[in-house]
């Protein structure tokens, strides 16, 4: 055999192993996937059997569980101050994270210098993208609830969402604005605009479906958060609807107080409240892909 023929037979070994490789990686892929949806179809299975229970075997009426505060009784606890509680939260969090999570990423974007300092401190906002949620929780209640001495009000768990989620937006931000061609930047430049005027009437709008969109996205992790709200203090049975300076809880804490509870009922009603949460993250993924397809810009047109 030629040394022409030995070649070829090596490089058809070498080919051959690769497609085994990469289809056996392909089969683990599909596994994995299938795995996942598998136990996401037994969990949503679970929850609305639960909810089932709770609604057909002890008589929890859905219009009194949505309009009624919660109670150390299962017979008269609801879910409305856990969800007004929820609501002020995103609110708080959403004027706290929005304008300096969008406002760091246009200085990093369009202002700062590309030197090694700001690519280590996009590193750094990356990493803490994946800082466990705890952490933030802790974080304020040393610095805000103890050491302020604001205490375990509503505020402050809203500020630990918020530092929870603002790396999400920063990082989401900055993607959202480097998808804007510099031709376009370079085009009103040449019209005479300012740098500033640029970023606020063309880049700004340009990317802004890209930035509300991983707000929301970030929103919705936050309102599934139970760990930064149980350190900085929240009730676990909220019997009053709160305010930003009140002591508050949310649907998170209530669900997690509901399953630990030794009564079926409360579990039960724990499988409700999860249904609800559920839908509110449902309906803000939905906001979030509606809005990326009815504003984004196609600069390829």
């Amino acid at each position: 055999m030629s040394t022409k023929d030995q070649l070829g037979d090596i490089i058809d070994e070498g080919v051959s192993y690769e497609e085994v490789r990469g289809k056996l990686f392909l089969s683990l892929c599909i596994a994995a996937s299938f795995f996942g949806i598998a136990m996401l179809v037994l969990l949503l299975w679970d929850v609305i059997a639960t909810t089932h229970q709770a609604v057909f075997e002890f008589n929890v009426d859905p219009v009194h569980f949505l309009t009624q505060t919660s109670s150390r009784t299962a017979e008269n606890a609801g879910f409305y101050s856990a969800i007004i509680g929820s609501l002020w939260l995103m609110v708080l969090v959403s004027v706290m994270a929005f304008f300096v999570g969008v406002g760091t990423a246009v200085y990093l974007e369009e202002y700062a210098p590309d030197n090694r300092w700001t690519r280590l401190f996009e590193a750094n906002l990356a990493n803490l993208a994946g800082v466990p949620s705890v952490v933030y929780g802790l974080l304020v209640l040393g610095v805000i609830v103890n050491g302020a001495g604001m205490g375990p009000i509503l505020l402050a768990g809203a500020l630990a969402l918020a530092l929870l989620i603002m790396p999400i937006i920063i990082v989401s931000s900055i993607e959202a604005l480097r998808a804007v061609p510099d031709g376009v930047r370079q085009g009103s430049a040449a019209a005479g605009a300012t740098r500033w005027q640029t970023i606020r009437n063309v880049v700004l709008p340009a990317a802004m479906p890209g930035i509300i969109t991983g707000t929301i996205l970030a929103l919705a992790r936050a309102i599934g958060e139970t760990a930064p709200l149980i350190m900085v203090g929240a009730l676990f049975i909220t019997t009053r609807t709160p305010g930003p300076l009140d002591r508050f809880g949310a649907m998170p804490t209530e669900i997690y107080t509901w399953a630990a509870q030794p009564e079926r009922q409360f579990i039960a009603m724990a499988g409700f409240g999860i249904l609800i949460l559920l839908g509110v993250l449902f309906t803000m993924q939905g906001i979030a892909v509606y809005i990326r397809r009815r504003y984004e810009v196609d600069f390829g047109e």
